[in-house]
């Protein structure tokens, strides 16, 4: 069982990767805002035009990211959301998949933004 208490964004492997270097751990918390940031943008103007490929390209774009600070819960639905696409197409299951990602989406950006503030 996963624990609630587990931050959306693994910031151990931030603090690992920048060695002590503030700058880099500037950067990389930038990279990530940014990368939150046109997932979301791209992630709606597919769901909106119901384009698979734009959807396709920005999962893509962002799953090394993803990965790489275990932003689990986001990635997980991300993954969801190309099988519902897959076997259904942007009908109703499609819409609740959005609000399911929206979530996620917001609760790693709420935490990302108060890092921010932290630095």
């Amino acid at each position: 069982m996963i624990m609630s208490n587990t931050p959306p964004i693994n910031f151990e492997n931030i603090d690992e990767m920048a060695d002590g270097d503030a700058d880099f751990k500037a950067e990389l918390v930038a990279a990530i805002y940014a990368s939150l940031i046109e997932l979301k943008e791209k992630y709606l103007e597919g769901a909106e035009d119901q384009n698979e490929e734009t959807i396709h390209l920005i999962r893509h774009k962002v799953k090394p990211t993803l990965a790489l600070f275990e932003i689990d819960k986001l990635s997980n639905i991300i993954q969801e959301g190309k099988n519902i696409i897959a076997e259904k197409g942007f009908k109703d299951d499609f819409i609740e998949h959005l609000d399911a990602f929206l979530d996620a989406w917001q609760e790693a950006f709420d935490y990302i933004s108060e890092k921010i503030k932290e630095e």
